[in-house]
Parts: structure tokens; sequence; C-alpha cells
């Protein structure tokens, strides 16, 4: 049984990846969108000239408290940091993505935790047109579409036939095999490997800019440009130096924050009541 259209290839499409593989790294990261990251990662580049301003949910840190401490990494240049950034995501167990990007038809936001044994569980909506609920534990995927959701997509369909999609399927678990193609369109997102994978290779000319704090928490900011658009990327400077935030200005614009680092991910199959089984209906 057939939910919904496929949706991946709207999903992946957003960023061709032959493009970005020789730009620099924080222009390769931002550009990119979840498991269509290119291979980015560090090389040599220029700590000199002005920081670009920090964006996102990053906020100025005060004055005071960065002249009592020295200043984060401050023996690395701006493609070392981003190297320890990288390495450090790279090692992390889980973590929670949340994005907002722009896709060829609008606009995509995501809201998903994850970790490398392919459980997560989140939510994600395409042009601000409804939500999709998403679990996934083990084999087995769990969706939920709200209405608006299922008439999006029903567009162009005889009206019957989504009034019954929506009757039967809106705010209800639909489970299904992960391994089902229609599961697959959703459970990329869940590619933990494929996206910390993409944090390798590739060159940088990153600068070192101010230290804000992203969420409550201190982090060093890092600016590239590839002359039509700005990128920007705020690491921790406390603890390990995650890459918390990365987002891009210009001609398109849009914003990762990763976060939840190495924390158990919430994935929990739905009680039976509420779960609709599709294998069955198929029969």
């Amino acid at each position: 049984m057939h939910v919904l259209p496929s949706s991946r290839d709207r999903l992946s499409s957003r960023v061709p990846r032959s493009s970005r593989v020789r730009r620099g790294a924080l222009a390769a990261l931002c550009a990119a969108a979840v498991l269509t990251l290119p291979a980015c990662g560090t090389g040599s580049g220029d700590d000199n000239g002005p920081a670009g301003k920090s964006t996102g949910s990053a906020k100025p840190a005060k004055a005071k408290k960065a002249a009592e401490k020295p200043a984060p990494f401050a023996d690395l240049s701006g493609p070392q940091v981003m190297d320890k950034a990288f390495a450090a995501t790279r090692a992390a167990t889980s973590l929670t993505l949340k994005a907002d990007m722009p896709d060829p038809e609008g606009r995509i936001a995501v809201d998903v935790a994850l970790d490398k044994k392919g459980d997560c569980a989140g939510t994600m909506s395409m042009n601000g047109q409804g939500t999709v609920t998403l679990t996934k534990t083990g084999p087995t995927v769990y969706m939920k579409y709200d209405e608006a959701v299922l008439r999006s997509q029903g567009k162009g369909q005889p009206q019957s036939d989504v009034d019954a999609a929506v009757k039967m399927l809106a705010n209800r678990w639909v489970k299904t095999d992960a391994k089902d193609p229609d599961a697959k369109d959703l459970v990329g997102f869940c590619d933990l490997d494929g996206l910390l994978s993409a944090f390798e290779g590739g060159d940088s000319v990153a600068r070192k800019g101010p230290v804000t704090t992203v969420d409550g928490q201190p982090a060093l900011t890092l600016t590239e440009s590839d002359g039509s658009s700005d990128y920007t990327v705020h690491v921790a400077t406390e603890g390990k130096p995650y890459l918390l935030n990365t987002s891009w200005t210009g001609k398109e614009k849009g914003e990762m924050t990763f976060s939840q680092f190495d924390r158990p991910v919430d994935a929990k199959a739905p009680a039976d009541k509420d779960v609709l089984d599709l294998a069955s209906l198929d029969d």
C-alpha cells in the first residue's frame, strides 16, 4: 500500500554533490543538507582579516568573561579548529539535528534524534505543510502523518481518495519494515554514520571569529565565504569541541544545529492500539 508519493528524490536533490566537493569546508557543510553532505574537512587557511558575524541561535558572549579566560583554541588556526570539531562530531554515538534548509519546492524542517545503532525519533515538515513524526527502533519504523501532510501529498488525486486516506491514516501510527521503499524515503534521516561520514576530506579557509554562546554553551565562531554566500559555524569551546551550529546566507539561506551528543535516543514503539500495520492490509 502506497501512503505518500516518494519524497527521497526531492529531499536528496537540494544540493548537487559534485558542485560542493572542492569548495571550502564551511561552504560545503552549510550548503549541503543532512545525508547529502559532501566530503569536507580541513586544509590550510588564513585567520587574518575581518571575522564574520555570528548567526542563528548564537549570542555574543560578555566581554568581561572573555577577557578573564584565555582565548579558546588560541594555538590553532581556523582550519585546525574545524579539524578538531569535525573529528569530535564524527566520534559522537548520537546527536539531535535541527535544521531549516532550502528545497527546490520551498523549505524543509527537521528535528530528529539519531544514533549509530540506526534508531531515531523526531519530526519532519516540508514547506510548512503538516508534519511527519518518525520513530525507528531496530528493523521497524513507525510513521505518523497529520492531516495537512496527507492532503498536501494528495493534491491532484480524486478528493474521495484523499478523504479516505485522511480518515484512515491521519494522526495514526503506521508500522512498516525499515527496508520498505516508502519507509526508506524517511528512514534515510536516521543514518547517523552517513551523516557523520561527511565530516572529512576537502579543504578549509575558515577564519576564527568572536566567542559567542549557542543555546547557552560557549562557542567559537568560524566564517568562510565563496564569493556569493557567507557561511558561519560555531564550535564548542568547553568539553569536547563539537560542531554546534552552522548557517549560511546569500542566494539561499539555512541553518543546522547539533546538540544532545552521546545521549540515549528515546525511540520507543507506540502502543499496539495506536498502530496500523500496513503489511496486514496488503495480505
